[in-house]
């Protein structure tokens, strides 16, 4: 009854271990997030315009202009605002914001004040390394005012990678000391099994 009990313990821990292992991680919100600005620059290049809905995707991407590598999955470009032709990003008649005369398609969220955000897609590394880019989002803007030339504007915002803290002496110490441990544990369990010493001979020898 005792042997099925630690059996059925076992069984639950792994089975616990590998749920927590395969869950995938919950994207960070975007209010948690730090401004980058300064630190990351947003690249936007126009890849279509379709005259007909009057609609522009864009391909943008993030450069790391900094020493520290930002956590890839953290990166978001918040559409800050719309620009015309002349700089200005309020309409002149009604000063109206021009980025409330955008119909925004496919923008994975908004900011507390009310700006969608896309997700710059994952890479092949966890990081985006220093003085990198990363791989392009999609952004789909259709204009409102079909005539009006416009410029979107992105700010990044995401998670600098903090480096790792230094282990204390002890703590390396004591790290270097158990591959050890492991390894004389497994030839004592070994010289016990072939009967070339008793377990209480192995166990004293095993004592620090």
């Amino acid at each position: 009854m005792g042997n099925t009990r630690s059996i059925q313990l076992l069984v639950g821990s792994v089975c616990l271990l590998l749920a927590e292992t395969c869950t995938p991680l919950v994207a960070v919100a975007a209010e948690q997030l730090t401004d980058l600005t300064g630190k990351a620059a947003a690249f936007v290049t126009l890849r279509s315009r379709d005259n007909f809905s009057s609609e522009y995707r864009y391909d943008v991407t993030v450069r790391n202009n900094s020493a520290d590598p930002f956590i890839a999955d953290s990166l978001i470009l918040v559409l800050d605002r719309i620009t015309n032709i002349a700089g200005d990003d309020h309409t002149n008649l009604t000063n109206e914001s021009l980025l409330s005369r955008m119909e925004v398609l496919g923008q994975d969220g908004y900011t507390e004040d009310g700006k969608p955000f896309f997700r710059i897609p994952p890479g092949a590394t966890p990081d985006l390394p220093p003085h990198s880019e990363s791989l392009p989002a999609t952004v789909r803007l259709r204009n409102l005012d079909y005539v009006v030339v416009f410029t979107p504007s992105f700010r990044v915002m995401g998670q600098k990678r903090e480096p790792p803290k230094p282990k204390s002496s002890a703590a390396a110490a004591a790290a270097a000391v158990a591959p050890q441990k492991a390894t004389t544990d497994k030839l004592i369990q070994l010289l016990i099994k072939k009967g070339l010493i008793t377990p209480e001979e192995g166990h004293a020898v095993s004592q620090p």
